[in-house]
């Protein structure tokens, strides 16, 4: 792993809740912070990579994943126009592992991780503080490799009839590879993405997943805001969006990304100084861009 980062991996069971969106407000919040940070691409739709725009690296993260030549954490990432301390590492539109592809080792992202940036530098620019895993929308075999990786897990979901079920099966396999490959990975919990406040059902599906998970179940969800497609299509963090509803969904990137590094040591050591910031009241509504 790159030494002293802490890496959440933000997983989903199915596309279109949002997986990504939230993995970018992460990353904005980190940077918003101060933290170096890295945003990994798992996704074969490369949305992250999309709305980061890096420049093209001389490889991506399907050649390092298979060990091509050459292809090494210093030439696979790029940085990101969001600003300095953001780095990618771009997915491709041919990145298409999963179970009927070609198969990689089940610890590859361990390897890649781990590498040192360039030939026996242990010490080099890429010491990131916090890595941002952009998983497929599935328990596949890049989700495992994620899952491996990473020092705590962030599922994502909407407040569905579907919700219970799914997040259990997630927190399962969450399970699995802590006890028996990755003894560090923690559940960072579950993260209900897209409520509308106004819905009695969104409500009743928050309770439940409460009833069900208990703590795991983040105490603050992600309301549906048209202003965090805009900044996301407009390739743009959240926190430069310039708008009162920017402002609250910021705040609660902020909350969400120091309670994942809480209770882990590394990153409350590196991350501290940060944690004033989470508790300025929420503000008004509007929609209009920067």
């Amino acid at each position: 792993m790159v030494r002293g980062v802490h890496t959440v991996a933000v997983l989903s069971l199915k596309g279109g809740v949002g997986k990504t969106t939230v993995a970018l407000g992460l990353a904005s919040a980190a940077l918003h912070r101060g933290a170096r940070t890295l945003v990994v691409d798992l996704d074969p739709q490369g949305n992250a990579t999309a709305s980061l725009d890096p420049p093209a690296a001389e490889y991506e993260l399907d050649d390092l994943l298979r060990g091509v030549p050459g292809a090494t954490l210093q030439t696979a990432t790029a940085p990101s126009p969001w600003g300095p301390g953001l780095d990618v590492l771009t997915g491709s539109d041919d990145f298409t592992l999963d179970e009927a592809s070609e198969p990689v080792p089940s610890a590859a992202l361990v390897d890649v991780l781990g590498m040192p940036v360039s030939d026996g530098e242990e010490e080099s620019g890429a010491d990131y503080d916090i890595v941002v895993l952009d998983c497929p929308p599935s328990l596949g075999p890049l989700t495992r490799n994620a899952l491996l990786a990473a020092s705590s897990a962030l599922l994502v979901s909407e407040p569905t009839m579907y919700a219970i079920a799914g997040a259990g099966r997630a927190l399962d396999a969450i399970e699995t590879v802590r006890a028996r490959r990755n003894p560090t990975l923690r559940p960072a919990g579950v993260l209900v993405n897209r409520f509308r406040e106004k819905s009695y059902e969104h409500q009743f599906r928050i309770d439940e997943l409460r009833e069900e998970f208990g703590g795991l179940v983040m105490p603050t969800a992600i309301p549906d805001r048209l202003v965090l497609q805009q900044a996301q299509g407009a390739c743009t963090p959240i926190h430069h969006w310039n708008s009162p509803i920017a402002e609250e969904l910021s705040l609660t990137f902020n909350m969400m990304l120091a309670k994942i590094l809480r209770s882990d040591r590394a990153g409350r050591h590196r991350l501290a100084h940060a944690a004033a910031a989470d508790d300025a009241p929420p503000a008004a509504e509007s929609d209009t861009g920067p």
